[in-house]
């Protein structure tokens, strides 16, 4: 039974509800706004930088938007029509002036796509309060948009006020306007609220595109994924995290994120790479890039030198996390540790290993993880590029504000890696200080620890604690970001024996296909397993071996079907959205999305083939959900308040 507010807070709450009159008619909209259906949600998860193909699914609504036009306008207008009607809604900016230059009559065309945008968005509207809908439209139009979306056609003579609305759009110039605010209204409609289960950051160009766009949408939350903390780590002033993002980044020459979007200059450790491995041909460091990204050879060769500074910094700052936080159990990876310099060999589990490259001129191999003077000075000036990046700064006190290791949403638990499990199946206990975290008590103690990373900023050693975990979070095994046992990034640069390469993942992988060990992890974390389950990605489904993505009998949904190009051959397609709205859950697996250019002028779009998961037994409504249980408190409440109110316990604010 719900505890009854106090007096403190009913007092509290009469400030925004001053009268009897404002707290009845508070409860009389909240308790119509819970029988409304439910609002269609959006899954999407590694994403990596692919800017312009997460644009094209943010506006076309994962094809929501497509199948409602097929449904609705299937039996009155032609293919190509529909086609050029979803391309208007998706780039009206665009489309508009195109489409303009194309038709003889300009103010018939407008009328006509008025008239269907209108038509449209009417439908969607059914979901959503009018108040609401009010409050998504620009406010110098909202009264008269408002007007044509609850106009009353066919009520005689209403028809022809409607009429004369569209007609004076037209012969006043404010057509385009109009059609602009309609499609973007649509877009708004269509998807209520945005989850994004991690990996926002690296592969693509665009991560910074994509982080202004979430920052601009309407309801978002984030899973943080392990290329996401890294970056959130270097934001933080981390030297190691800061490392492995620029290390990263030259080994794939994506270098327009940190360079164009977060003017992070790299001339510091150029200058360094150039002058320090002048004389080294680095050939184990030549950037992964295609004939396409039009890199000069000398280019090439100076991210290969560069790349090679920067990972011999990033093993010697990872060292010294590794011997300062014993308790992360990763003395296996204090690797310049177990080089013989003289020999030219890497000893690993009692086996000599030879390296294919022995060029390390800054190492001492009395104290391999020391920084030169030179390589000290050059991460100082990186770091103060990192932590004084305006855009870089708001975008990840964007991902801490909406974001978090893991969500328990509307009985679904969504996390980016995974839950860590013994061979047996059990949580893997994380010991610190005497004291043993498993399962939530762990992804809750990290993502506090990620947190005082970045906020902490008035004790040191608490700031450093929490940097030093967003590395743990990167790439350590019991890290539920990466989910490995390691990450050989050493061994794929300087061992030829690719058995040492092999990342072998945590037994979560293979046991999170069974029904019991998914309904194990939602009662962890207090769902019902019966209806509820787990939204997952990370690990990219590969369609062309046969995978599937729903495993464990329907308890667990992985979403990662590739979005990066880099994944494309792999995966067999170009990612996943799971859909869930009032009817049910849908999972629609896009394939490739070649350009915006091409889905403009071509009207191109995503092809998706959606497929049905889960039939809700009744249509949800928004009182089924957790927003609707929030509702329903706060209904309570002004009970409560309209009870104080009548019963003189609380006096009645004077209304000027």
């Amino acid at each position: 039974m719900a505890e009854k507010p106090s007096v403190r807070y009913l007092q509290l709450l009469s400030e925004k509800y001053p009268t009897i009159q404002a707290a009845s008619t508070a409860i009389i909209n909240f308790s119509a706004l819970l029988k409304l259906p439910k609002g269609t949600e959006h899954f999407l998860s590694d994403v990596h930088g692919e800017h312009e193909a997460f644009n094209h699914v943010i506006r076309n609504g994962a094809g929501a938007i497509w199948r409602q036009i097929e449904e609705m306008f299937g039996n009155s207008l032609s293919k190509s029509e529909r086609r050029n009607l979803a391309t208007l809604i998706y780039y009206p900016e665009l489309k508009i002036p195109q489409m303009l230059a194309t038709v003889e009559d300009k103010d018939e065309w407008c009328r006509l796509k008025l008239v269907r945008l209108i038509k449209f968005c009417r439908s969607l509207t059914a979901k959503y309060r009018r108040s609401t809908v009010r409050g998504f439209l620009p406010d110098h139009l909202a009264e008269l948009i408002e007007e044509l979306l609850y106009d009353q056609e066919g009520v005689e003579f209403k028809a022809a006020y409607y009429q004369s609305q569209i007609d004076t759009i037209v012969s006043t110039g404010s057509a385009t306007v109009f059609i602009t605010t309609l499609a973007e209204l649509i877009q708004r409609l269509a998807v209520e609220r945005l989850h994004v289960i991690g990996d926002i950051y690296d592969r693509g160009p665009g991560a910074h595109i994509i982080m202004d766009l979430l920052m601009e949408y309407h309801e978002v939350d984030i899973q943080w994924g392990n290329h996401d903390i890294l970056w959130m780590g270097a934001a933080a002033g981390s030297e190691a995290c800061m490392a492995n993002v620029i290390r990263t980044s030259l080994r794939y020459g994506n270098l327009g994120t940190m360079e164009n979007g977060y003017g992070i200059s790299l001339i510091p450790l150029a200058s360094f790479a150039l002058k320090t491995y002048a004389n080294d041909p680095c050939k184990r460091f030549i950037p992964k890039i295609s004939p396409e990204d039009n890199f000069t050879e000398q280019e090439i060769r100076l991210m290969a030198q560069m790349q090679k500074a920067i990972a011999i910094i990033q093993f010697k700052l990872e060292s010294q996390i590794i011997k300062r936080r014993p308790h992360y159990n990763m003395d296996d990876r204090l690797l310049l540790d177990r080089i013989d310099y003289e020999r030219g060999v890497i000893t690993l589990d009692g086996a000599d290993y030879p390296l294919l490259d022995t060029l390390f001129p800054t190492i001492d191999p009395r104290q391999p993880d020391v920084l030169t003077e030179e390589e000290q000075m050059v991460v100082e000036k990186l770091k103060l590029s990192f932590v004084n990046s305006k855009k870089l700064q708001q975008h990840v006190r964007f991902l801490y504000s909406n974001g978090s290791i893991y969500l328990a949403h509307d009985g679904n638990l969504l996390y980016h890696g995974c839950i860590a499990l013994n061979d047996d199946g059990e949580f893997c206990a994380f010991n610190v200080d005497g004291q043993a975290f498993v399962g939530k008590a762990f992804l809750d103690r990290v993502d506090r620890l990620a947190r005082q990373g970045y906020f902490a900023t008035d004790n040191p050693e608490t700031k450093l604690y929490g940097m030093d975990a967003m590395w743990f979070l990167w790439c350590a095994p019991q890290s539920p970001l990466f989910g490995k046992e390691k990450m050989t990034t050493f061994e794929r640069y300087f061992l030829a024996d690719k058995a040492t390469h092999v990342e072998k993942r945590n037994p979560y992988y293979t046991l999170r296909d069974t029904e019991e060990n998914a309904r194990k992890i939602l009662i962890e974390f207090g769902l019902d397993p019966d209806t509820s389950c787990i939204i997952n990605g990370h690990v990219p489904v590969k369609v062309t071996k046969g995978e599937r993505p729903i495993k464990a009998k329907g308890k667990l949904i992985v979403i990662d079907g590739g979005f990066s190009r880099a994944y494309h051959k792999d995966t067999g397609i170009a990612g996943y959205t799971l859909i869930s709205n009032s009817r049910g859950l849908l999972l629609a697996a896009h394939q490739p999305f070649e350009s915006t250019q091409k889905a403009v002028s071509e009207e191109l779009d995503i092809d998706s083939e959606t497929e049905i998961i889960h039939t809700h037994p009744y249509r949800l409504r928004v009182s089924d959900t957790d927003r609707g249980k929030e509702i329903q408190q706060h209904i309570d409440d002004l009970d409560a308040l309209l009870r104080a109110f009548r019963e003189g316990v609380i006096k009645e604010h004077s209304v000027q």
